[in-house]
């Protein structure tokens, strides 16, 4: 999804239905529940427990309400709601916020996939804000809230806000390596097909790797703000995390330059197979070329059927001539062979 801000502001469509799925969890229990509304939200405010709300599909009645309970300022709320803004980390009146793509790869297409999914943390709760209800990338947070006695379980909301931030960006090199798999199927492809097809499949190769290029670019600042932050919400302890997230971030941004490094390498390599492929083509007509010009010659002076010539009254000058002609060929052959010539 993009969109250029100076080409007017895009209307978010409203979802047609939302899932709100609420984590209330201490070291010692962890509760999963599903809420119908987001009012069933608002006790969490105020829970001795940590919580973390995560809602599917976004409407602008629900997260206004939701915003206005956890006291999310309006400026936030405007970048839940907004379409495809660059990722960003902010903090305002006690409640850190960010906003990153989650990025998919779509195998039937061989496209890259991406939605816009921000969060908020308070000093008790996080709450994610996701635009598709039907997929994320969530489900390994998932898995060690429900492991007793789990790191996660014993941390705190920053530490919550850090597996969540991990776990988007871990899934960006699962792109990557899908990603990297059709650059390795494309080299096999331009090696023995180099056609308009397969130069077609390298341009689209390369707007996929540069969409995701351009997506996580900016996510290297978002985490490095968390990195940075002095914020009373987030514990030293913690901030080694998101270092670490930071690390894979760069690495990430690298390894993208990398692939797109190697996808221009690609539309070199092509045109290099296909500059081979056209020298050979020359090279057989010039040699063929050459190989009929001797014959063209011979039957180009017996065919100007003078007089005087006395080969015309040869009893078999016919097959003499053509007798010679094919001596001819046979050495010239031998002779660009033995040079190399093909």
């Amino acid at each position: 999804m993009n969109f250029n801000p100076a080409a007017g502001i895009s209307v978010r469509q409203p979802a047609e239905k939302i899932q709100i799925t609420v984590f209330d969890y201490s070291a010692e229990s962890c509760s999963q529940i599903v809420l119908n509304s987001v009012e069933e939200t608002f006790k969490y405010l105020e829970s001795p427990t940590l919580t973390w709300i995560n809602i599917d599909g976004l409407r602008k009645e629900e997260v206004h309400a939701i915003c206005q309970q956890f006291l999310i300022h309006p400026l936030l709320e405007e970048d839940i709601l907004s379409i495809g803004q660059r990722a960003k980390m902010d903090e305002i009146n006690d409640r850190l916020f960010c906003l990153l793509p989650m990025i998919y790869f779509n195998s039937e297409s061989a496209s890259v996939d991406q939605e816009q999914v921000s969060i908020v943390m308070g000093k008790n709760f996080v709450i994610s804000f996701q635009e598709d209800p039907t997929r994320d990338v969530f489900d390994p947070v998932r898995n060690k809230l429900s492991i007793k006695g789990s790191r996660i379980r014993n941390g705190g909301a920053d530490y919550l806000c850090y597996a969540l931030l991990d776990v988007i960006v871990d899934n960006y090199f699962m792109v990557m390596d899908k990603l990297g798999e059709r650059i390795e199927m494309m080299e096999d492809i331009v090696q023995h097909q180099p056609n308009t097809r397969a130069l077609a499949r390298i341009n689209y190769l390369r707007r996929q790797i540069f969409l995701f290029k351009r997506a996580i670019s900016p996510v290297r600042e978002l985490v490095n703000g968390f990195v940075k932050s002095e914020s009373d919400l987030l514990e030293d302890h913690v901030t080694k995390y998101f270092k670490d997230v930071y690390d894979h971030i760069v690495q990430c941004n690298d390894l993208a330059d990398n692939y797109r490094d190697m996808v221009l390498n690609l539309q070199e390599m092509y045109h290099t197979q296909l500059n081979l492929k056209m020298n050979e083509i020359m090279k057989v007509l010039a040699v063929v070329t050459t190989l009929m010009a001797p014959p063209t010659l011979i039957a180009g002076i017996y065919g100007m059927n003078f007089h005087n010539m006395p080969e015309l009254d040869s009893k078999n000058g016919y097959y003499y001539t053509l007798g010679g002609m094919g001596l001819l060929l046979l050495l010239m052959i031998l002779v660009f062979r033995k040079r190399g010539w093909f």
